[in-house]
């Protein structure tokens, strides 16, 4: 009987549309009948049921229903004595969507009749696993008084527990878990004395649990969890004192939006044998009073709140099997004394803040198999015990601070199949003794400090399925040895190593590789023979490896297959001749030519920047023209692509980050690029774009970056940037044709932190309302907002893309700023014709770290309190026309590291700080200035001095007036003196003037 019943539970779960179920039938006397009453009963029962699959067949007037499917009969009386009319759930899950749909309309429906109260005799019913969610638990049922089992779990009943189920005084057994039950439980559950279990998880119940709870005294188990309690914990286990406290066995409170402390009062539940309160609120102290519960074997409090140290004496809890304290915020060393828990099988500490060092006691929990402390500060080495730990298969030490080499002792685990040592401080070598590990399936071994070779004997891990070795300082070679019997290797990260792999050419791999990772290695110069044997490849990263060839054919044809393809940073040349289909591609900073690939709709990220790709770009963006393509990130610049962007952007509207920068566009916006309304970050610099931005780019109202510097955009700077990108955070229209005034309506961007106008043709006064730009006038950092949306989703995992970047001028050179960007705040104004005043409003950004307006017709005076900019680091307000004095308050700019003044019209002192007398002097030339850094030295007045010399008398000689003078005598003696001496020269000089004058009289007439 139960090898044909197997047999059809298997059947079930492979075919897509069961036809056979899993049901008890009643094992009676062939003599033995069933009661006529009772078979009607069913029938009845029957007729209100829903039973799509006609599961109930046998079900029929002229049968004996003690033979039917679902019904057991008394083997002497006759009488119906059980249903059972559960949908089983298959173990495991489902292999396909159309099994469980199969599942559900296998379920019975419909409702239930109140005939069940002709079986006078029913003592067990169970209706689990089907659809009644319209209707509530019938009221009747707690007429039925001869049940001692009653199942109603997972049967979608809704609305309230009916107060008549606490007048089943012989139940023993009461199953409502999973439904949609609400409402408060009623404290005549008091009156089911009998009661040995309860189960009501997984439902909306609220309130507070009845007092009378504590009055049933054979209760032994009692599940609660997955409701919605809000109360006190304390409050909880006060409803469950008593006569009930003393026998108890299991408590299940997990998920029950408990709070408050847990008192010490647990102690008095001294039967417990399992306690969860497990996904709740409760905070405090872990109390010393759990120590008193001798047979405990179950204890699970993980994702709580629970604090402090773990007490000293749970090595009481001799017959303790498995403690989770997952997820909580546990400070503190780990007790000694739980090397005395004998018993201990499952132990998961894991994501607390336990730190010290690994107790040498844990080598003697002889029993452990699963031991989890991840995610914690524990230091120090790794004790050699641990090598004790024989029956271990689950060893997680991730993401602590454990530093020392690796115990050559770890190689006795023999039955280890899960081991986490990533994310550490482990250094020294890579033990030979871990090629004993022949039950290894999964190793993490990354981001340590491990020297030296990999071994050669992992190559005989056969069961291997998993290897992370990334983020060391591995050097050396590896061979084929070390592969030669992975054969169940499907992951290898390794990247950031050293390591260069040598393989003959003609090598073919033990493994079929889903995800492979060798960033940093030397593979080359040949591009990888063997990679194009791996035919399950998904995942492949071989980015900075030094190959410096042609990709084979045979590899582009696996490209279909990838998910992930990242070849950047090498030297890899020639034309890519297939269409891209992997979902995140990265060919970056190669020597790739030619046209660019067309992509698929499959393509997510696709960065071919910094390559040699050329001509046209119509047929990449137009490529199926009709078809949506789900590309959010594309990044095509610094290459040598050319002619007009296509206006066939329309299905492109998926883009969130695109880059055209540094190529030889040329021509008009095309107005479809406003179709792009998810777009954050606009990248089109460096080119030779013309005409205006186009208005449709209003409707690109998420973005966050725009760059469009050096191009030759021209007209009025648009109105509706201000109106429509609010978010914007970067404006960069550095060295194009804008001109006339600066709009005030940009001053609505109070995100805005780099705004770049400079080398155009813009006039007028620069906005008082700049004072608008809120993000500039706070020391307050984006929190990376600009990079927020730079990531790429890819099996639930958040993969980072690059980095944000931007070409911004700072003390006169050009810097790209990418991982500190998001600290960046600047204004660039300069090359203009801007006119009028610096508006004092300036001095209220006081986040600011860089101004420049130079190279413009400013006039007027410095603002006084230019020295409240007290993060400044670059002011430049060189060639304008500028008056009046320097400000004192300049010199408590005690960050400020560039300063350019120089030609303006700038008079009297310099001030003193430790700042303003650092700079050259020639950027303070120009002006009419004196002081350090100058050489020249101001009176008290701040004017410059005259230069005289003294006589012996003290009396000053102002050497300009003796010159003057001596030039006065030596030029009138040199010329007047011979002519009144000598008569000839006399005659000879007035006939010339009588010449010269006659000359001009003719010409006048």
């Amino acid at each position: 009987m139960e090898g044909s019943l197997g047999f059809l539970f298997l059947t079930f779960l492979i075919i897509p549309f069961p036809h056979f179920f899993i049901f008890c039938t009643g094992h009676t006397h062939s003599e033995v009948h069933c009661i006529d009453s009772e078979r009607h009963a069913l029938l009845n029962f029957k007729q209100d049921l829903i039973d799509p699959l006609n599961r109930l067949s046998s079900w029929t007037v002229d049968g004996d229903c003690c033979q039917w499917l679902g019904v057991v009969c008394h083997n002497l009386t006759a009488h119906v004595k059980e249903l059972h009319l559960t949908t089983f759930y298959p173990l495991g899950d489902f292999e396909t969507e159309e099994q469980y749909e199969a599942y559900e309309r296998s379920m019975f429906g419909g409702k239930l009749n109140p005939s069940l109260l002709d079986l006078k005799h029913l003592n067990y019913f169970d209706i689990s696993f089907n659809n009644f969610s319209a209707s509530p638990i019938p009221s009747f049922l707690g007429s039925m008084k001869s049940l001692t089992s009653l199942n109603l779990s997972y049967a979608g009943f809704v609305g309230l527990i009916p107060h008549q189920l606490g007048n089943l005084s012989n139940l023993l057994y009461l199953n409502l878990r999973s439904n949609n039950l609400q409402g408060t439980i009623s404290s005549v559950i008091g009156n089911l004395t009998s009661v040995i279990s309860i189960d009501l998880s997984e439902n909306e119940l609220g309130g507070k649990l009845p007092r009378s709870l504590g009055n049933l005294c054979n209760l032994r188990e009692i599940r609660l969890s997955s409701n919605k309690w809000s109360q006190e914990i304390f409050e909880i286990l006060d409803s469950l004192s008593g006569c009930l406290s003393d026998r108890l066995e299991i408590l299940d409170l997990s998920d029950s939006q408990l709070h408050g402390h847990l008192p010490d009062e647990l102690g008095v539940f001294k039967n417990l044998v399992e306690l969860s309160f497990q996904d709740n609120s409760i905070s405090g102290l872990i109390p010393v009073s759990l120590a008193n519960l001798p047979s405990l074997t179950y204890l699970d409090f993980s994702y709580n709140l629970f604090n402090g140290t773990l007490p000293q004496n749970f090595g009481q809890l001799k017959n303790l099997v498995k403690l989770v304290l997952w997820s909580n915020s546990i400070s503190g060393p780990l007790p000694v004394s739980f090397g005395n828990l004998s018993s201990l099988t499952y132990l998961n500490l894991g994501n607390n803040l336990i730190l010290g060092p690994l107790p040498v006691s844990f080598g003697n929990l002889s029993s452990l198999t699963y031991l989890d402390l991840g995610n914690n500060s524990i230091s120090g080495p790794l004790p050699v015990s641990f090598g004790n730990l024989s029956s271990l298969t689950y060893l997680d030490l991730g993401n602590n601070l454990i530093s020392g080499p690796l115990p050559v002792s770890f190689g006795n685990l023999s039955s280890l199949t899960y081991l986490d040592l990533g994310n550490n401080l482990i250094s020294g070598p890579l033990p030979v003794s871990f090629g004993n590990l022949s039950s290894l399936t999964y190793l993490d071994l990354g981001n340590n400090q491990l020297e030296g070779t990999l071994p050669q004997n992992f190559g005989q891990l056969s069961k291997l399925e998993t290897l992370f070795i990334y983020s060391n300082m591995l050097k050396g070679v590896v061979s084929e040895v070390h592969f030669s019997n992975l054969t169940s290797l499907r992951t290898l990260s390794a990247a950031g190593n050293q390591l260069t792999l040598k393989a003959s050419q003609n090598w073919i791999p033990p493994f079929q590789l889903e995800f492979l990772s060798l960033q940093s290695w030397n593979l080359g110069p040949k591009f990888p023979p063997w990679l194009c044997s791996q035919r399950h490849l998904k995942s492949l990263i071989i980015s900075d490896t030094r190959i410096s060839d042609v990709v084979p054919p045979s590899f582009w044809n696996l490209s279909s297959q990838f998910t992930i393809l990242n070849l950047s940073h090498n030297l890899i040349h020639g034309e890519i001749p297939v269409i891209l289909f992997a979902s995140m591609i990265d060919l970056s900073s190669n020597h790739f030519e030619g046209p660019l690939p067309c992509i698929s709709s499959n393509v997510y990220m696709l960065d071919l920047s910094n390559n040699s790709f050329s001509r046209s770009i119509s047929h990449f963006f137009c490529f199926r023209v009709n078809e949506h393509k789900n590309i959010e990130y594309l990044d095509l610049q610094k290459n040598h692509l050319s002619g007009k962007i296509p206006d066939c952007l329309m299905n492109w509207n998926n883009l969130k980050v695109l880059n055209l920068g540094n190529n030889s566009f040329n021509g008009s916006i095309p107005a479809s690029m406003g179709s792009l309304t998810n777009l954050q970050s606009l990248h089109l610099y460096k080119n030779k774009f013309f005409g205006k931005l186009p208005s449709s780019l209003k409707n690109c109202e998420k973005l966050v970056t725009v760059d469009v510097a050096e191009n030759r955009f021209a007209g009025n700077i648009p109105s509706w940037i201000g109106h429509r990108c609010t978010s914007l955070m970067i404006l960069n229209l550095r060295s194009n044709y804008f001109h006339g005034h600066i709009p005030k309506e940009l001053c609505a961007l109070a995100s805005l932190q780099i705004l770049d106008l400079s080398h155009n043709k813009l006039s007028g006064s620069i906005p008082r309302c700049v004072k608008n730009f809120t993000a500039m006038a706070t020391n307050n950092i984006s929190n990376d907002h600009l990079n927020s949306y730079r990531s790429f989703d890819h099996n639930g995992y958040l993969i980072p893309l690059p980095l944000e970047s931007a070409l911004l001028v700072m003390k006169g050179n050009i810097f790209e700023y990418s991982t500190i960007l998001q600290f960046v705040k600047s204004i660039d104004f300069s090359k203009n014709s801007l006119s009028g005043k610096i508006p004092v409003e300036v001095t209220s950004l006081q986040g600011l770290q860089s101004l420049n307006l130079s190279y413009n017709l400013l006039i007027g005076s410095i603002p006084v309190n230019i020295g409240t900019m007290g993060l400044v680091e670059c002011i430049d307000f060189s060639m304008n026309q500028l008056s009046g004095q320097i400000p004192s308050s300049m010199s408590s700019l005690t960050l400020l590291n560039h300063l350019n003044l120089s030609n303006n019209n700038l008079i009297g002192k310099i001030p003193l700080s430790t700042q303003l007398q650092s700079f050259e002097a020639s950027n303070f030339i120009g002006n009419k200035l004196c002081g350090p850094p100058l050489t020249d030295n101001c009176t008290t007045n701040g004017v410059k001095p005259n230069r005289r010399s003294k006589d012996n008398s003290g009396l000053e000689v102002d050497w300009f007036y003796v010159s003057m003078s001596l030039g006065l005598v030596v030029g009138f003696w040199g010329v007047c003196g011979p002519l009144l001496f000598n008569k000839q020269w006399r005659m000879m000089y007035f006939q010339f003037l009588d010449h010269i004058g006659y000359k001009l009289k003719s010409v006048v007439l």
